[in-house]
Order: structure tokens, then sequence, then C-alpha cells
């Protein structure tokens, strides 16, 4: 029984320089896609919100561009203290998600609860605990 060898190589993603393990077959793809740039997934994923997000009809370069914008001011931004650097970028994504469209924005999973019940809450009859203990 031959195993097959599958040939994986490094690529770097230019917009956030996280380096991943990919086939060459994949890797082509992606730059194919992004004009000739390798990005990574998460990077690929921030791109596309670019498109949704903006106010005009922008193209795949310019979102790209955007996106790489964005990364380079993060990585310029960085301190010495790793923490206050991820709070910062994690003001920056929260204040970007804020910004985009409601219309576009994930729903959420659970169904909406009327205000009235929300402000009751739930009432218990009796707790649990009293039945195991005996």
């Amino acid at each position: 029984m031959a195993t097959a060898v599958l040939e994986v190589e490094f690529a770097v993603c230019e917009c956030c320089g996280l380096k991943e393990e990919c086939t060459p077959a994949y890797i082509a793809r992606v730059r194919e896609r992004f004009y000739g740039r390798w990005v990574c997934g998460l990077c690929s994923e921030a791109v596309k919100d670019e498109l949704c997000r903006a106010n005009a009809i922008i193209g795949m370069e310019e979102a790209l561009q955007a996106h790489m914008k964005f990364c380079k001011q993060v990585r310029s931004d960085v301190n010495a203290n790793p923490a206050v650097h991820l709070v910062g970028t994690m003001r920056r994504l929260l204040r970007k998600s804020l910004d985009s469209p409601r219309a576009l924005r994930s729903t959420p999973s659970s169904p909406r609860v009327n205000e009235d019940v929300a402000r009751k809450g739930i009432a218990r009859s009796n707790s649990c605990f009293s039945t195991l203990a005996r």
C-alpha cells in the first residue's frame, strides 16, 4: 500500500505576518485570488468584511489595501507590554465591528426576550439540592 506524501511549504501572510504550512496548490489559489499576495485565512475573512462594510462599491484589491493598511497600523503600534497591545487591538476590532452596518452583523443565536419577561427574571419554586441530599 503506497502512502502519498503531501508536500507542504511555509507561507507568510503579507498582511499580518502569520506563518502557515500550506500545500503549493493552496498557496497558488490564494495568490490568484489576492493579486499575487498570500493572505492567511483570518486576514482573508477580514478582507471580505472590508468588502461588505465599504460605503461605496469597492473591489477586492481596494479591500485588500484597506486591510493591509489596518494591519500595518496595528503592527506600528506594538508596545513593549504585550497585554497592552492585545487590549488595543481588541478595542480596534470592536470599533470596526460596531461601525459595520447592522444588517451585516450576525444575528444572535438565542431568541429575543420581551423586556417585561427579562425584568421579572426566572422564579424558582424549590431547590434541587434538597432532594439530592436525602
